[in-house]
C-alpha cells in the first residue's frame, strides 16, 4: 500500500475509534444521568454538554467528534471501553 494511503487509513481508523468510544461512553453517561427520554450514544453526550455548560443545541450539534471528546475529556479520564464493546 502506498505510504500516503497508509497514513490516511490510519487517520480514518483513529477517528472512527474515537467516535465509537465516545458513542459507547454516551450510552453509559445516559444511564448514569438517568436520562428518561431514550437518549443514548452521541446524543447523550451532546445533551450532557448542553445541560452542564448551558450551550445551545446548535452549538453542540455542529461540534466535531474531536471537539466533543475534548469537551468531555475530564469525564472520560480513567474510563475504558467496557469488555462487551471491545
Amino acid at each position: 500500500m502506498n505510504q500516503n494511503y497508509e497514513i490516511r487509513n490510519g487517520l480514518h481508523q483513529a477517528n472512527a475509534g474515537l467516535t465509537y468510544a465516545l458513542d459507547v461512553f454516551g450510552d453509559q453517561l445516559a444511564k448514569r444521568e438517568k436520562y428518561k427520554s431514550g437518549l443514548h450514544g452521541l446524543e447523550a453526550v451532546r445533551y450532557y454538554l448542553m445541560q452542564k455548560h448551558h450551550w445551545l443545541p446548535r452549538d453542540v450539534q455542529t461540534m466535531s467528534d474531536a471537539d466533543l471528546e475534548f469537551a468531555m475529556r475530564e469525564e472520560l479520564a480513567g474510563w475504558t471501553l467496557p469488555k462487551a464493546a471491545r
